[in-house]
């Protein structure tokens, strides 16, 4: 399908428009719209919270009656299902456009092709597919909650030059610099969950919320709070007491113990608290594919791991992880110091996990590596793990 130099520049402002909302629509996708006439865009919008109007609406509203016979470009399938807020493909319909032209169409069963046919049974002329691949990098959680029936993983780590997180004594505060931790909060707000271990906690005495960190700016919600993802934490040896910096601030913990185990009697926590009983495998370890579906069940769009090597080697090797950030600061810590993720006894280089480089920038003094795995390097076994030790 052919489309014109003006169609992308606007489909390409829909996108930047629809970026605004990354700490605040999940576990709603991000969106935006524009309404353009006569080569000039009349109103734009994009989704800024869950529960709140849809880009589509917003835009209309500003265009008004202009709207009528007017193009819209918006970067997600108009949605034509009656949820917490109205169809928005009924929107465009009433407001009388002439045209609709879709980034990418919505893998959502409740939507899936409906928006487009309402759009056309009304006469509308349809057109999709422009900047796609732009468009799905806005979206990455919800479109693997809806393709995959699972949460896209994240797996941040902080390492030195030479591969190492934490001297032998275990000492890692703080490797890498403050304009890093910054960065870290932007992931960490764009995330629907934190996973993490209790010997994480413990040791680190983490919160693991969102905060600001210098000028660091992160979207606030509506009512001016900072939205903050669910703490999900491993604990199959129940070690927490709810005394922890952990529940002390922040949005709601989920604590996983190991099923045939009595939830643990916690201390008055200052943030909600659920303890939640995950299935183990035949080796008594945590059964990570349970975990995925119940926090898929919950709408939990992405996932933002920080742990240690433990948990990040077994993640690895069970072929979990979408993505892979690692802070790396400009230090050498030596060959006693704590390595990056255990790993198997490879024998073979054709045996290890083979990545693809997305991104490398520096961050303050240290680069920030994003990677991939290559599909196929990464055996999916079992989806289990076993809590660090």
């Amino acid at each position: 399908m052919l489309f014109s130099d003006a169609d992308k520049l606007f489909m390409a402002e829909a996108i930047a428009l629809a970026a605004k909302g990354r700490f605040t629509t999940d576990p709603n996708p991000n969106v935006g719209a524009l309404i353009v006439k006569d080569q000039k865009i009349i109103g734009r919008g994009y989704h800024q919270q869950a529960g709140q109007s849809h880009a589509e609406v917003y835009a209309l509203a500003e265009a008004g009656a202009a709207a009528a016979g007017a193009t819209c470009y918006v970067t997600l399938e108009p949605c034509a299902h009656y949820g917490r807020t109205p169809p928005c493909a009924e929107a465009l319909v009433k407001a009388g456009v002439a045209r609709v032209v879709i980034a990418m169409l919505d893998p959502n069963p409740l939507v899936a092709g409906k928006g487009v046919a309402m759009l056309k049974a009304a006469g509308i002329e349809v057109q999709s597919g422009l900047l796609e691949r732009d468009a799905r990098a806005l979206n990455p959680g919800f479109l693997s909650r809806m393709e995959r029936q699972r949460p896209y993983v994240w797996l941040k780590m902080a390492a030195s030059l030479d591969g190492r997180t934490a001297l032998a004594n275990g000492v890692s505060k703080w490797l890498t610099s403050p304009e890093a931790r910054a960065d870290v909060q932007l992931f960490r707000a764009q995330s629907s969950a934190i996973l993490s271990t209790a010997n994480t906690v413990l040791a680190d005495a983490a919160s693991l919320t969102v905060r600001h960190i210098q000028q660091q700016t992160i979207s606030p919600l509506a009512n001016g709070s900072l939205r903050q993802p669910l703490r999900v934490i491993l604990d199959s040896k129940q070690r927490l007491t709810g005394t922890e910096p952990l529940f002390r601030q922040g949005g709601q913990v989920l604590i996983c113990y190991a099923q045939g185990q009595a939830a643990k009697r916690l201390a008055e926590t200052a943030v909600p608290v659920e303890q939640y009983a995950l299935a183990i495998d035949h080796n008594a370890k945590l059964d990570l594919t349970a975990l995925w579906a119940e926090l898929n069940h919950r709408h939990v769009n992405s996932i933002w791991t920080e742990a240690g090597s433990t948990l990040a080697g077994e993640l690895i090797q069970q072929g979990l992880v979408d993505e892979l950030l690692i802070y790396q600061a400009p230090l050498l810590l030596g060959e006693q110091a704590q390595p990056l993720a255990k790993l198997g006894d490879y024998q073979h280089l054709s045996q290890t996990p083979k990545l693809c480089l997305q991104e490398v920038v520096t961050v303050g003094a240290d680069l920030r590596i994003r990677a991939t795995f290559v599909s196929g390097t990464v055996a999916i076994g079992a989806a289990t793990l076993q809590e660090e030790h």
